[in-house]
């Protein structure tokens, strides 16, 4: 199976990305016909550089014959917005030459046209882009937004984006849809992510590196501060990143076949501001020891104890708490125990690093006084999401693959439940809905490929 692994070891950034593609094979009319098709007039410089020695690739978003100021979208609401725009600036406020002052702000070019995240999602729409394309790039500024929504605690609706700003991130967002369709690879896989370190001025204050907008998106994502007080990620790079839906990590074994890098503004002579992306084939489970058929067997650590003396509620409560620190899975079976005893045996399946603090959870918060910790191996099928698009909205599928052949596809049970809340029908009627378009999306002959 084809797959890809990025290497944010400086970050990430809508144009590094681009870069990277470009860099790892994909060709640049690829690129320049997703954003001709939009038809707001821009287009894409496309360079090789030098970032401490190494050769890149660099993408520059042109806006007729001029460079677009900023990439990164800002986000207003009540005529306020949390990324100030800094006018004659470098495109990529977060890459930026480290060296070079920052303007002053201009509170005269800030709030100008603006387009709501409805106007964006119709201009996405109406391009000549494929479906697949389409429903990525639209679900890249649905994160962004809601983001910002949750951030500004306003309804999503009214969260508008500056058209300065947003041209420059839907061009971004669509090339990248469409150059990571182009790929076709059969899942991502990504490196902890430098967010690099310092504070970020925003127009609410000054805050520390990753700024809000980007800490929230990399929920969920590790992430770690290392090698320069700069900016590293930007909201653009951290929304790609959960579209992406990587699994996060060290390089899976494989066969790499290309490697790409591409450059964002800033260069930097000790610190290599560029992102890595390299794209080959899973490596084959005979090429490397203790592999199985469906990749590495991964280690899992299990912590178990069985309880007789303890309320059902309080066994509920830790098991909810065992998921929030992020177990892989909790089981409670029902048991019979000594003198005939009804009892609840408590399993608990966890990555290694995180057995310490579920240990000490179980131990503090149940009635036990002691557990069976013990290491197993796990074998598990490469699994990614698709997204598609029903009478009740946009639900996402999960997709398990074996050696590139989808096993398993199944609606996302939350986004089945919230749109079937919503549009007052059954949810069984929205799974079905959901199954029925992944078909037509993904016939089997496709989506088993």
């Amino acid at each position: 199976m084809r797959i890809a692994y990025l290497d944010c070891f400086a970050g990430i950034a809508g144009d590094m990305f681009l870069g990277a593609l470009i860099d790892a094979g994909v060709p640049p009319q690829v690129l320049r016909d997703a954003t001709a098709a939009l038809g707001v007039g821009a287009s894409l410089k496309i360079e090789k550089v030098d970032r401490c020695g190494i050769s890149c690739t660099k993408v520059n978003v042109l806006e007729g014959d001029h460079l677009a100021e900023q990439s990164q979208p800002s986000y207003t609401h009540q005529a306020e917005t949390q990324h100030q725009h800094k006018t004659g600036h470098a495109r990529d406020h977060a890459h930026a030459d480290a060296d070079a002052p920052a303007p002053a702000h201009d509170p005269a070019h800030t709030h100008v046209h603006e387009r709501s995240l409805t106007a964006i999602r119709t201009l996405i729409q109406g391009a000549a882009l494929t479906e697949p394309v389409k429903l990525t790039a639209i679900r890249t500024f649905d994160l962004l937004g809601e983001t910002e929504a949750r951030i500004h605690n306003v309804a999503v609706d009214d969260i508008h984006f500056h058209e300065v700003g947003a041209i420059d991130a839907i061009v971004d967002i669509v090339a990248a849809s469409a150059g990571i369709h182009h790929l076709n690879v059969g899942a991502w896989y990504c490196s902890a992510v430098n967010t690099g370190g310092g504070t970020v001025a925003c127009a609410h204050g000054t805050f520390p590196v990753p700024a809000p907008a980007t800490a929230d998106l990399l929920r969920g994502c590790p992430t770690y501060s290392a090698h320069v007080q700069q900016e590293l990620v930007t909201p653009t790079g951290a929304a790609l990143l959960r579209v992406l839906d990587p699994v996060f990590g060290p390089q899976p074994a494989m066969r790499v076949e290309q490697i790409g890098y591409g450059a964002g503004t800033r260069n930097s002579k000790s610190f290599p501001n560029v992102v890595r992306l390299s794209i080959g084939e899973v490596a084959e489970p005979d090429e490397i020891p203790g592999e199985s058929q469906s990749g590495a067997y991964q280690t899992v650590t299990v912590l178990e104890t069985a309880l007789d003396d303890l309320s059902p509620q309080v066994i509920a409560h830790v098991a909810e708490a065992a998921l929030a620190l992020d177990a892989l899975d909790v089981m409670l079976t029902p048991v019979i125990m000594k003198k005939g005893r009804p009892g609840t045996l408590l399993t608990v399946l966890c990555k290694p690093s995180d057995a310490g603090a579920l240990e000490r959870l179980i131990l503090s918060e149940s009635s036990t006084l002691g557990l069976r910790i013990r290491q197993d191996r796990r074998s598990c099928l490469d699994r990614r999401h698709a997204t598609v698009s029903t009478p009740y909205g946009e639900i996402r599928i999960k997709i398990g693959s074996l050696a590139g052949e989808t096993l398993n596809a199944a609606p996302e049970f939350e986004d089945c439940r919230a749109a079937a809340a919503k549009h007052h029908v059954a949810v069984k009627q929205v799974q079905q809905a959901a199954i029925a378009a992944y078909l037509q999306q993904f016939p089997p002959s496709e989506g088993r490929s």
